[in-house]
């Protein structure tokens, strides 16, 4: 298990919170965002639980695509292990500068997301039960004052 290391958590939490996410799905993009329900790709990819996970850039420091794909590589594995659902999806800032690939997965259960999360050194996933808003979960300890919407502080 790797140590995450995050300089200001509450920026990144801030970040993550503000990105556009998007589902591919039989040629469909469904988007996803925080604090807001996903009801168009729920209807569309039936579970109880989902969860956007990525193996880039662990703790949003750039690795390069090299490193990035085999953690990816490493991550399908593991889910695929699992037997759990996957579909593609990716996370992009609104300004469209950064762009990073994941995964959608159904019915994972919080303590293998956390589990899961922690492994590929990532400092935040989505995570959400079908028919509620998407949260946002920080694998760090609450800094004081932070208080981004929609945003559950796990601590590692």
């Amino acid at each position: 298990m790797r140590e995450l290391q995050i300089v200001d958590a509450a920026e990144l939490a801030s970040a993550y919170a503000a990105a556009e996410y998007v589902v591919a799905l039989d040629g469909d993009a469904f988007p996803l965002r925080v604090g807001e329900p996903a009801l168009d790709l729920e209807a569309y990819a039936p579970a109880s639980r989902y969860t956007f996970i990525t193996a880039w850039n662990p703790a949003s420091q750039p690795r390069s695509d090299t490193a990035n794909e085999a953690a990816d590589a490493l991550l399908v594995a593991q889910l695929e292990t699992l037997g759990a659902t996957r579909h593609p999806a990716w996370a992009q800032d609104v300004a469209g500068r950064w762009r990073e690939p994941g995964w959608l997965v159904a019915d994972l259960d919080a303590s293998t997301v956390l589990r899961l999360a922690e492994e590929f050194g990532q400092a935040g996933v989505l995570d959400w039960a079908a028919g509620e808003p998407v949260r946002l979960r920080m694998l760090a300890s609450p800094p004081a004052g932070a208080a981004v919407a929609h945003t559950d502080w796990l601590p590692a």
